[in-house]
């Protein structure tokens, strides 16, 4: 087994590296406060192709190994989380849909724009009755022959990406057999920012994840046409769930960025903060939370490499993907508790970037499948009878 990153990788972990201290980090403090959205550093990732990392060269791409798309978001999140998850929900969740199951001309329009970083796309799931029940879906579309029209009424909550002066599109998951008495049939529509009867709520006052943008939408007799179909008829569901399963291999390495970025930091404050006489990293009560920590990080980046190489080499991932998610999500939130515990009061202040951790890091237990959710997966794929 080589646990080694090539050479070219670990080149790459140092550009991102480099341009996330430099363009993003003295930043974070300032966007999180304010709740800014920052549309020039978003089209600079851009620029400097981490939206393409995965995707083929025919389309503007990189055509990247898994496990270099998880560098790069570890490396943006040890920074800050709200630009990781604007890359990770671009890219997992933004093109990947069309590069799955658009045709050739949805694939020019949407994905390869996508790939450069130009624009961004959304990815419309989750509703206030259908999160983890994602095939509760409410939300209809009717098809129009004659006029070769959609008609898209409901709601989405919760969408990352879908209100940015550089957001492009959402796909939605919508019920497409919604007049007759059969099982739900799930597809997916593609509706184009701007679009008539396209509302896009005020955005949310969260937690955390204070510089990334999340909204509420609205539909109420959206009109799209009717190739703005993607995928074919009733595979929704099934095209969401495996896009998932990508995205929470790419959330696990947001997570390990956060673990990583509480270490360095814990260990550096643990060193040069003195009490009592002498550095507080003498105390194993601090000592030990940093060890913890440094396990806790290993074993999350092993999880998450192992998943990113057997989607490589194209083998089963639900189980691994649920591991490392579960895995590296809690051990994010433990590390943040942690780390805001070691720099005691200060830990408490804003001004210190653990604060924003702390708050940030909870989320990555509920988006793209809860805790709750990864283990019902791991449950079910041991053989238990699990509801």
């Amino acid at each position: 087994m080589d646990f080694e990153l090539s050479d070219e990788q670990q080149q790459f972990r140092g550009v991102v590296r480099e341009f996330a201290e430099a363009e993003i980090a003295p930043n974070a403090q300032v966007w999180d406060r304010d709740h800014t959205f920052p549309v020039e550093t978003v089209l600079a990732m851009g620029r400097l192709g981490l939206f393409g990392l995965v995707f083929p060269t025919e389309y503007g791409g990189a055509s990247a190994d898994f496990a270099t798309y998880c560098v790069a978001l570890e490396e943006i999140a040890r920074v800050d989380s709200s630009m990781a998850i604007t890359l990770e929900a671009g890219v997992s969740l933004g093109a990947a849909p069309f590069f799955y199951d658009g045709t050739e001309a949805q694939k020019q329009e949407y994905l390869v724009p996508m790939v450069a970083g130009e624009v961004l796309g959304a990815f419309g799931l989750t509703e206030a009755d259908a999160g983890s029940d994602a095939g509760n879906t409410r939300t209809t579309a009717n098809l129009d022959h004659s006029r070769e029209k959609w008609t898209v009424n409901g709601q989405k909550t919760f969408i990352t990406n879908s209100g940015t002066p550089i957001t492009k599109c959402v796909t939605v998951t919508a019920r497409t057999n919604s007049d007759t008495t059969g099982p739900p049939e799930i597809s997916t529509i593609v509706i184009d920012s701007g679009t008539e009867g396209f509302t896009v709520m005020p955005a949310y006052r969260k937690m955390g994840w204070h510089a990334s943008d999340t909204h509420e939408l609205v539909f109420d007799n959206c009109e799209v046409p009717a190739d703005h179909l993607l995928g074919e008829p009733g595979g929704g569901l099934k095209s969401f769930l495996r896009i998932l399963d990508d995205g929470r291999i790419a959330i696990a390495a947001l997570a390990v960025g956060v673990i990583q970025a509480c270490l360095e930091q814990s260990v550096e404050h643990a060193k040069g903060r003195n009490a009592f006489g002498g550095p507080i990293g003498r105390y194993q009560s601090i000592a030990f939370k940093c060890s913890d920590m440094a396990v806790s990080l290993e074993n999350a980046r092993n999880l998450i490499y192992k998943a990113a190489w057997l989607r490589d080499k194209g083998r089963p991932i639900r189980r691994a993907a649920a591991m490392a998610k579960l895995y590296a999500t809690e051990a994010a939130v433990r590390a943040t508790s942690d780390a805001v515990q070691i720099f005691g009061g200060y830990g408490f202040m804003d001004d210190t970037p653990v604060s924003r951790y702390y708050r940030d890091a909870k989320i990555l237990e509920i988006g793209e499948g809860t805790s709750e959710i990864q283990r019902l997966v791991l449950a079910r794929d041991l053989g238990l009878p699990v509801e």
